[in-house]
């Protein structure tokens, strides 16, 4: 995603989604570009996004802390024009996830998926319907999002204490 994708005034940006296909053929032609979807960001990252761009106003959102090296082949559209500061990869982004969020060394930590499934998890605490859950990961299918949803031992706890006798929640107060 580069800077010039984002919508600060509507915490959006138009993203070509994993598993995207190409828009419609028409007369045998075939077309390169994709159908794009927005993605959403809340209050906190609105926030936290002048920081992570740094008065950067063009090129790739996230970068990594050096230049490429003189032998790294890097594509223009993948090096920001103003610092000089290569696209971060997906697989600097996972090491990073990983190491920050390691508790016993790294490879204990999340990776980019579980990150991403996890918000499921918290909507679905929150009360999110399955409906809204599968609009917000993009799945087409019921049984793809039920598969991440991954309760918390507290959210457990708390629907038990609906079977216990007495609760309050349970019988509506009375």
């Amino acid at each position: 995603m580069n800077i010039e994708d984002l919508d600060f005034a509507g915490r959006r940006a138009l993203v070509k989604a994993k598993g995207a296909q190409s828009k419609a053929r028409r007369r045998g032609q075939a077309r390169e570009d994709f159908v794009l979807e927005p993605v959403y960001w809340g209050a906190g990252t609105a926030r936290l996004l002048p920081r992570l761009l740094k008065n950067r106003t063009r090129g790739p959102v996230f970068v990594t802390h050096r230049r490429p090296g003189p032998g790294k082949v890097v594509s223009s559209r993948d090096v920001c024009p103003d610092s000089g500061l290569a696209r971060l990869s997906y697989g600097q982004a996972s090491a990073l996830l990983d190491e920050h969020t390691a508790l016993h060394g790294a490879g204990t930590g999340w990776d980019l998926h579980e990150f991403r499934h996890s918000g499921l998890t918290h909507l679905e605490e929150q009360g999110a319907r399955l409906l809204m859950l599968m609009a917000k990961s993009r799945h087409k299918k019921a049984e793809n999002v039920r598969r991440y949803f991954k309760p918390s031992p507290d959210a457990i706890a708390e629907l038990t204490s609906l079977l216990a006798p007495g609760d309050t929640r349970r019988s509506g107060g009375t």
